[in-house]
């Protein structure tokens, strides 16, 4: 019996060490979920469009970022994202003619601040800067306008991850970006679930 007693005090004792770890380092993941750009109007390169819409989509992008264990409980983060929209273009027609924005691509860089509710457990806030790319085409009276465009502002959300093994973890947060400014009415609601490795 003290020959099978001592070698699981020895591995409950290695456990432990291990799954305090998860939140410190590095790490990288996957994430997809709902979003909503809302466009009442922009300065664009090919002139002011107004929209006054919105639309829900599918957002799918990759992530990447470095836990620091502050203390104990206390976790800070740096973290940055790119990610892609589908079937997202907010598109606007009427007698003046046909406006939309279609957002391609977006990136982000930012901080978390999270506290450990259990070992395994973070809840956290964030915030940072968005930047995102997008194709503006206007089609009036003036003839057919296209170009790129990007719109960049700040980002602020929360969320929940859990460790689900000492090097996986899994998460879902809320995000708002407002990507306006000088005119410009751009704000984007998400809802989105992870998963991160942690090396």
């Amino acid at each position: 019996m003290k020959n099978l007693l001592v070698p699981a005090l020895l591995v409950a004792a290695a456990a432990s060490p291990a799954a305090a770890q998860t939140f410190d380092g590095p790490y990288a993941g996957i994430e997809a979920g709902w979003n909503q750009t809302k466009i009442d109007g922009a300065h664009t390169d090919i002139g002011r469009v107004d929209l006054d819409k919105s639309r829900d989509s599918v957002r799918a992008g990759i992530f990447a970022g470095y836990n620091y264990r502050a203390n104990d409980r206390v976790v800070l983060s740096a973290e940055g994202g790119f990610s892609l929209g589908f079937d997202d273009q907010v598109t606007r027609s009427g007698s003046a003619g046909l406006t939309s924005i279609d957002p391609e691509y977006a990136f982000n860089v930012g901080a978390r601040a999270g506290y450990l509710v259990t070992p395994e457990t973070l809840l956290y806030a964030r915030g940072g800067y968005e930047n995102l790319r997008a194709s503006v085409r206007r089609l009036d009276a003036g003839g057919a306008r296209y170009d790129k465009d990007s719109f960049d502002g700040w980002s602020v959300g929360g969320g929940v991850e859990r460790a689900i093994t000492q090097r996986v973890s899994a998460r879902v947060e809320y995000r708002y970006s407002d990507l306006g400014g000088g005119g410009t009415k751009f704000d984007r609601h998400q809802a989105l679930a992870g998963v991160a490795y942690h090396f």
